[in-house]
């Protein structure tokens, strides 16, 4: 009994569940027989099933009838009768009132043909009374309204047929989709690599497997945090000093050419020096310092070439494109590669200082852990502790105050900084000097919650932010679906990760290896084929999503269906439709295909 009444409470909530949806969705059974309604939808699947992609060669015919609105005194003359064999109108009767309907015929047309019927008054505008639909005698009958146009001379009744002649060939339409779909597979292919690129690293940190093994102690993660703002600003600093610097250099070619090529020698040369074959171990401090110097300014010389190799790049690429003719995209293709370069610099610089500065800081707060006095680790846990919440809160308040520009220093720079250090130092008190923290999950957790925002925000709304950064067009369609392929590749890729075998794990670090020995001998063997196969399968959703991001101004063919479906051009719609459906289904069999061969 008990069962039973569960039973129907559940059919009686459901009935009420589905009863509110029909409410709230609108549904309204009575529009399904409007005969308006029917009628538009006949006319736009008619439309869809022809779609504007081949044409031919047309031989238009124009034959006119005179027509009297409204009837003269005297009567309607006789309307002069066309040679046996021609195209002609028969309108009856002659002449009527206006807004009154007449029948017109028409015998001797080009068989199965159409064309629009016109009302042209004394002004000489075309206005249309119908659509002409001949038979295959070359026949038609239709009963028009005509329009409230009067006039004491006879105005005429106008049909136009046409004829398709000669031989089939692509549309203006067709061949602009055929542009546009082409435009919109490689949109898909950029994005792809782009954020497949970028997934891959980010796809570690958001394993939770890996990142549990990932642990250290306040001190070592504290100086970590301070050590890290003061990479990024100095390493930006200083790769923008070599960035002017090589600007200098440039500014003659063939001193160009030879930084190029001497640059490479000298670091060449400067890190033989600096790395000997055998390190001997009466090697003094001083020279050991003057070692890192030397290479640190090796690495500078090297950021140098670099600068130097994308301008020579960007010279190279614009020589090349006005003399390659058909294959001018490549000269431009190694132009922008020159200009990816030099624009990659900074930021990289900028990353690769802070890594440099925050290993050692984290392993000087090791030390720290190791060779300090239990008397004095609580006050340097203390401070290092507020320090580090100090600086992790004030640059996110730093970030609302770029966000919403509150201008108020006190509740973007002093609260968030004071509020910070008052957490570090909680944290400090409850971790004891020597405890480790699960740093490692922190990340995981943070990283985990960035991609979980940016995969909940779809890429017809990012295209709008870059649409306005770097200008309607495909370009900004690749950067939306680049962005969110990232957070939806990094996902899986993540996952795969965290459902790899554990043992070789363990065996390999049971070896002494150190966590990136780690992940390159045991952890991306196991992920190698699931890797390609999501891969595969990004690129066919990025090529689906390519055809809505235009519809957003993300360029490809979504553009050019948006434009037409909001022209009401259906049949032209429907050649994008079509091309759409045709791409979908090839990549569905090539990326088949190639994870059948390779996974």
């Amino acid at each position: 009994m008990k069962r039973s009444l569960v039973i129907a409470a559940a059919i009686l909530v459901g009935f009420v569940v589905f009863a509110y949806g029909f409410a709230v969705t609108q549904v309204d059974l009575t529009e399904l027989g409007s005969p308006t309604r029917q009628e538009s939808l006949a006319r736009i699947l008619r439309a869809l099933a022809r779609p504007d992609f081949i044409e031919f060669e047309q031989e238009q015919y124009v034959v006119e009838a005179p027509i009297y609105v409204p009837c003269p005194a005297t009567g309607a003359p006789e309307a002069p009768v066309a040679p046996a064999g021609e195209p002609r109108l028969v309108v009856t009767p002659p002449c009527a009132e206006p807004r009154a309907e007449i029948t017109v015929e028409g015998f001797d047309f080009a068989p199965n043909t159409t064309g629009p019927l016109n009302f042209i008054p004394p002004s000489g505008v075309s206005l249309q009374l119908g659509q002409i639909e001949t038979d295959a005698n070359g026949y038609f009958r239709m009963t028009v309204r005509l329009r409230d146009r009067t006039s004491d001379e006879p105005q005429l009744l106008r049909a136009v047929t046409r004829r398709n002649v000669g031989q089939p060939r692509l549309s203006r339409n067709g061949i602009d989709t055929i542009n546009k779909i082409v435009e919109t597979v490689f949109m898909a292919l950029l994005a792809t690599a782009l954020g497949t690129l970028l997934a891959i690293p980010i796809s570690f940190f958001a394993a939770q497997n890996l990142m549990r093994m990932v642990t250290g102690t306040l001190p070592s993660v504290a100086l970590s945090i301070l050590a890290l703002p003061i990479g990024l600003w100095l390493g930006a600093t200083v790769v923008g000093w070599i960035g002017a610097l090589s600007l200098a250099l440039t500014s003659s070619l063939g001193l160009n050419v030879g930084a190029v090529i001497a640059t490479p020698l000298v670091i060449l040369g400067v890190m033989r020096w600096a790395i000997p074959g055998e390190e001997k171990p009466a090697t003094s401090l001083v020279a050991r310092a003057m070692r890192w110097a030397v290479l640190g300014l090796a690495l500078l010389g090297g950021i140098l070439a670099l600068y130097l190799v994308s301008d020579l790049t960007v010279a190279l690429g614009e020589a090349l494109t006005p003399v390659l003719g058909a294959f001018a995209f490549i000269g431009d293709f190694i132009a922008k590669l020159g200009l990816i370069v030099r624009g990659l610099l900074a930021p990289a610089g900028a990353l690769v200082a802070a890594g440099a500065l925050s290993s050692p800081a984290g392993k000087l707060g090791q030390t720290l852990v190791e060779r300090t006095s239990p008397q004095v680790a609580p006050a340097i846990n203390l401070a290092l502790g507020a320090a580090a919440g100090a600086t992790v809160v004030a640059l996110l308040g730093a970030a609302v105050e770029w966000f919403y520009q509150l201008r108020n220093p006190t509740l973007t720079l002093y609260w968030p900084a004071a509020i910070g250090a008052a957490g570090g130092a909680a944290l400090a008190i409850r971790y004891p000097f020597y405890a480790s923290l699960p740093i490692g999950l922190a990340i995981y957790t943070v990283t985990r919650t960035v991609l979980n925002a940016l995969r909940s925000i779809e890429a017809l709304i990012m295209v709008i932010v870059f649409a306005v950064w770097v200008g309607i067009g495909p370009f900004a369609g690749v950067l939306a679906l680049g962005l969110h392929t990232v957070a939806s590749l990094a996902k899986l890729y993540s996952e795969q990760v965290e459902s790899i075998a554990p043992g070789p794990l363990e065996a390999i670090l049971a070896t002494g290896a150190n966590r990136l020995q780690m992940i390159v001998y045991a952890v991306i063997p196991q992920i190698v084929p699931p890797y390609i196969s999501f891969t595969m399968y990004r690129w066919d959703i990025n090529v689906r999503m390519s055809t809505i991001i235009g519809f957003a101004g993300g360029g490809g063919i979504g553009f050019l269906l948006q434009q037409n479906i909001n022209l009401l051009n259906y049949r032209a719609a429907s050649a994008q439709i079509l091309a759409i459906a045709i791409v979908v289904s090839l990549m569905d069999y090539l990326s088949s295909e190639l994870r059948s061969r390779t996974v």
